[in-house]
């Protein structure tokens, strides 16, 4: 997967309509590039910055059917995403693993409640199920994790739940778009929609932000997958259409594994702000949160409000022996979903309390746009926006066919103690090279496993373009150590120069940059 190829597949086409335009390189987007090009539609995707930039890079890493939104009574959502949980463990392996999940009890009548409610979970997942949850003793419970606060502790409900990373599986997908034919390009902004005569959208006009060059596209279907900037797209439209969006701001801290001893996560169901609060093992380091915080305004860099953090130190602190402070946080990282705005006179004020569920809407001119959803119903998310687009574009009808799809990387038998593991099959290739040329297998930071190895792979078959998308995303240092991260952007920037043909300026730019963003995710002592 080669940008300069992706680029000369555009000059290519020409003045030839595209089948499908998809503006958005985020989970949604990159689904429905697939989706669409696996049917042989004619499927172009542009993204205004780095694949996963924006909210698909800052998931919680859970691929669940929603114990929160079962206790909502949001059933349908429920069985979709479990449904889809199990496909997506089925087609990436490599990324998506079966993880354990304890409920701790405090009160007597949480053990019979949660028991009883994760059971109907259970049974809602079916065949596609991970594993059947049980009660627990307070003696399990703190066998299974040693460090759990023991005043108050009645037992415990151990459940099954999927576990992932959201970059590295968008990456994937990504590349297996391309080996079905489809065209996908980061740091290309769609500046304008195209109408033809009967104002109808005909095409999208976009910027390539490297060159500064400026390209008119032709497509039967435009598809407008840019999760909170979805608005921004409408507008290009639709000057006055009202909000479509309503962003949230979920937060994660990032500490220790010390901090949570044991292989399982744990599931704290109800805080203070009625959200669930999880900690969950990720990469020997643990992921905390999250927050639900209403905003106003969307970016591409949403930072954790003081607020925010202090609700997930103070929450987990209630629950660990070995109390988290703000020294201890690494990383800290926010994401904004892209919930539905409420209509006017609705009495729904809080956004945990607006349903995650997936909208498709077509405009008068034709313009397609989906919203909400979350990672786990990624696949369904695009094969009811590549059915509507279909449709809309009048394109010949073909089935669906990524329910059974392999992902690029594809592996059973995952030895996850192996540094590279999920790089799946290409892990192979990548240790024949090092063989060749040991030192590439060189560590870049002592408190990382990333080696060189892993920045030569991602900017020649990943299309890694800057420092930030090899150290936020395709390699994960930023949201596990971001100031391991800072320490290794030099080095990164060198090995990069080398491979794109770039200068020592460019070097000094890219790591300038990198840090100034990477000092926004550690907390000042």
């Amino acid at each position: 997967m080669k940008r300069n190829r992706m680029l000369a597949n555009i000059e290519e086409q020409g003045n030839t309509p595209w089948d499908i335009i998809i503006i958005g390189g985020g989970a949604t987007g990159l689904g429905s590039a697939l989706d669409a090009a696996s049917r042989g539609y004619r499927t172009l995707l542009l993204e205004q910055s780095d694949f996963t930039k924006g909210t698909s890079s800052r998931s919680t890493k859970l691929v669940h059917g929603g114990v929160r939104y079962l206790a909502q009574g949001d059933i349908s959502l429920v069985l979709e995403a479990l449904h889809e949980r199990g496909l997506m463990c089925r087609n990436a392996p490599h990324l998506v693993k079966n993880q354990s999940f304890i409920i701790p009890n405090y009160d007597w009548w949480d053990g019979p409640f949660y028991t009883v409610g994760m059971k109907v979970y259970d049974m809602m997942a079916g065949k596609l199920g991970l594993g059947p949850s049980q009660s627990l003793s307070s003696k399990e419970v703190l066998q299974a994790i040693p460090n759990l606060k023991t005043d108050g502790l009645t037992g415990g409900v151990i459940y099954y739940d999927g576990q992932f990373d959201d970059s590295r599986l968008a990456v994937n997908i990504a590349q297996t778009c391309a080996e079905h034919g489809g065209v996908l390009l980061n740091y290309m902004r769609v500046t304008g929609l195209s109408k033809n005569s009967d104002s109808l959208v005909s095409g999208v006009k976009a910027t390539d932000l490297e060159s500064g060059k400026e390209y008119t596209l032709q497509a039967k279907c435009v598809v407008n997958a840019t999760g909170v900037f979805v608005d921004n797209i409408i507008r290009m439209d639709e000057p006055d259409a009202p909000p479509l969006v309503k962003p949230s701001q979920g937060v994660h801290i990032v500490l220790e594994q010390e901090f949570l001893k044991g292989d399982s996560a744990i599931m704290i169901p109800k805080t203070s702000d009625g959200r669930v609060l999880f900690a969950v093992p990720w990469h020997d380091k643990v992921v905390v949160g999250t927050t639900d915080t209403p905003l106003e305004e969307c970016s591409l860099e949403p930072r954790a409000l003081e607020e925010e953090i202090d609700f997930i130190l103070s929450t987990a602190k209630k629950y660990l022996t070995r109390e988290p402070q703000r020294a201890d946080v690494l990383s800290i990282f926010a994401g904004l979903r892209p919930l539905a705005a409420p209509k006017e006179n609705s009495d729904t004020t809080k956004t945990k309390e607006i349903s995650r569920s997936h909208h498709l809407r077509v405009s008068l001119s034709g313009l397609i746009t989906i919203t909400g959803g979350k990672w786990t119903t990624y696949r369904k998310m695009a094969q009811d926006t590549v059915d509507k687009a279909a449709m809309v574009g009048g394109l010949e009808e073909q089935k669906c066919r990524t329910e059974d799809m392999p992902i690029h990387g594809w592996l059973t038998n995952v030895d996850y103690t192996d540094p590279l593991y999920y790089y799946g099959s290409d892990a192979d290739f990548m240790r024949d090279i090092i063989l060749d040329q040991p030192e590439f297998g060189e560590r870049l930071h002592e408190r990382l496993p990333y080696t060189v190895m892993e920045v030569i792979w991602s900017i020649r078959y990943e299309m890694a373009r800057t420092v930030e998308d090899i150290l936020a995303r395709r390699q994960r240092a930023l949201f596990l150590d971001a100031r391991a991260a800072i320490e290794m952007a030099p080095a990164v920037a060198k090995i990069m120069a080398k491979e794109l043909g770039k200068d020592e300026q460019w070097q000094k730019i890219q790591v300038e940059e990198f840090s100034e963003l990477a000092r926004g995710y550690y907390l000042n002592d």
